[in-house]
């Protein structure tokens, strides 16, 4: 990779394992909605402005704009709500390294629709690990009673996984900022009217509404813009590979910040789902075009 790549890759590393803490901090007094609402809102108000500058969106065709609802639903509708409902109950540590298995799904939706590498020996076996490190986790860690949780998260993984690939395979050559901006403008529709139902009836703490101004700016907005050069630059499968240093910001905040425990689900499950996760994404060897007569 390059070393704007990997500038990237750092860069939205850090943009997406900080979430995780302020979602966590913002559920206590807010509705997932309104985080997910106001995150959007303030996404789209920051790249509409210079969206409209460049006169982009007349770039868009009716092909374009048909898969970017369908990108609006799956890589923010979908996984910013469930992500934001099931920190209700879970550590932001463990919420993050439960993401982690993106690239594992990644992998395995890539290797079903053709997009990616064959099947090799080591990412079989990475897929087994990584599998490994997430019900490890899940079975030392997870209460009876967060089962939902989990699910909801498990509704984030498969959309975190199908978002780059919609990008790559379906939007490549329509304005990647364009493209973000007007998902986050479907997504403040969206959300509005549940954001409205489930709106604080009393007093919130400063902290809760600084964390979703955040969320909306530097997570939405600029993480977005780093998304998609990402993608451009490393390719779907590669920058879900982000995952591997997300999680351990995650990790490290939830530890110093919020005080969460460093339990033995994380201990074991952690380091299996970032092998697991790593072995699953590698690239396999180049075999050599057999010769014609």
């Amino acid at each position: 990779m390059t070393a704007r790549g990997w500038a990237l890759f750092i860069a939205l590393s850090v943009l997406w394992g900080i979430p995780y803490l302020f979602i966590k901090i913002a559920v206590e007094t807010l509705s997932p909605a309104m985080v997910v609402w106001v995150r959007v809102a303030l996404g789209a108000a920051i790249l509409l402005p210079i969206v409209l500058a460049r006169g982009d969106i007349k770039r868009l065709n009716m092909t374009d704009w048909s898969w970017i609802v369908v990108f609006a639903f799956v890589e923010i509708a979908l996984p910013f709500g469930a992500l934001s409902y099931a920190e209700i109950r879970l550590s932001s540590s463990t919420t993050a390294i439960l993401i982690a298995a993106v690239p594992i799904v990644a992998a395995v939706i890539g290797w079903r629709i053709g997009i990616d590498d064959r099947v090799t020996k080591s990412r079989a076996i990475g897929l087994a690990i990584g599998v490994l490190g997430v019900a490890t986790l899940v079975g030392i860690d997870i209460r009876g009673d967060d089962w939902l949780s989990v699910a909801a998260l498990g509704i984030t993984v498969v959309g975190y996984a199908f978002g780059p690939m919609i990008v790559a395979t379906k939007l490549s050559r329509a304005p990647a900022l364009t493209v973000i901006t007007m998902a986050l403008l479907i997504n403040t529709l969206v959300y509005a009217p549940l954001a409205w139902v489930t709106r604080p009836s009393e007093s919130v703490p400063g902290e809760a509404w600084l964390s979703v101004v955040i969320l909306g700016v530097f997570c939405t907005a600029l993480a977005f813009i780093a998304f998609f050069a990402l993608i451009a630059e490393a390719g779907p499968s590669r920058t879900t590979v982000i995952t591997f240093i997300a999680p351990a910001v995650a990790l490290m905040l939830g530890v110093a910040i919020l005080s969460e425990p460093i339990t033995w689900g994380i201990v074991v499950g952690f380091p299996l789902v970032i092998l697991g996760s790593y072995l699953a994404t590698r690239k396999g060897p180049s075999v050599e075009a057999e010769p014609h007569a």
